[in-house]
């Protein structure tokens, strides 16, 4: 799989390109009644050229998945300060304020869609969800967690959070947030019990 150029350089002209792009992304998605932008209204409405956006995001999809993951990374940054249960009560706080902003589920149910565009969007998300996930191991690893990865933390505290918001019912971060973390944690020490 080949990856994108402008995931790759993150400074000078690129990260500007990258920014006016996933603003003209971000603009678009919030207009759209199903979620979906068209790579030919990005490039009117962020000035950058529409081969430029073909050759570093490939397709819609991949574009709007790329701006989903980006504003994620910088609404809910992953602390890797050691202590694994403050890191992660930390983060699904966050998480799960954001959740109750109607724009921050706008983006989701965009990123669900791209998912849903067979292997490309699949191997789209891969790529584009790539740094997000290598923030969670670094969490992980800050803490020398072994036992766990970013699969548990994807099934024990995005997954509920992300299915609740969805289901409009979002969870409350001052009692959901412990309660998630604590189901992290029961799962590690459980794991470490038994090694």
């Amino acid at each position: 799989m080949t990856q994108a150029t402008g995931v790759t350089r993150p400074g000078g002209r690129t990260a500007r390109t990258r920014e006016a792009v996933h603003a003209a992304t971000r603009e678009l998605l919030a207009e759209s009644e199903d979620g979906t932008v068209e790579i030919a209204a990005v490039a009117a409405r962020s000035g950058v050229h529409i081969a430029t956006i073909y050759r570093r995001w490939r397709t819609a999809e991949g574009l709007v998945i790329d701006a989903v993951v980006q504003d994620l990374g910088a609404r809910s940054p992953l602390p890797a300060t050691g202590d694994l249960h403050a890191d992660m009560l930390t983060y699904a706080t966050n998480l799960l304020t954001d959740l109750r902003q109607p724009d921050h589920l706008t983006f989701f149910r965009a990123m669900a869609r791209a998912a849903g565009g067979g292997e490309t969007g699949l191997l789209d998300i891969a790529q584009f969800a790539e740094p997000r996930m290598r923030e969670i191991q670094a969490t992980l690893d800050a803490s020398n967690t072994t036992v766990l990865n970013g699969r548990d933390v994807f099934e024990l505290i995005l997954s509920p959070a992300y299915i609740r918001a969805l289901l409009s019912n979002s969870m409350d971060p001052e009692s959901d947030a412990p309660r998630l973390v604590d189901n992290l944690i029961a799962v590690r020490d459980h794991r470490l019990a038994r090694a």
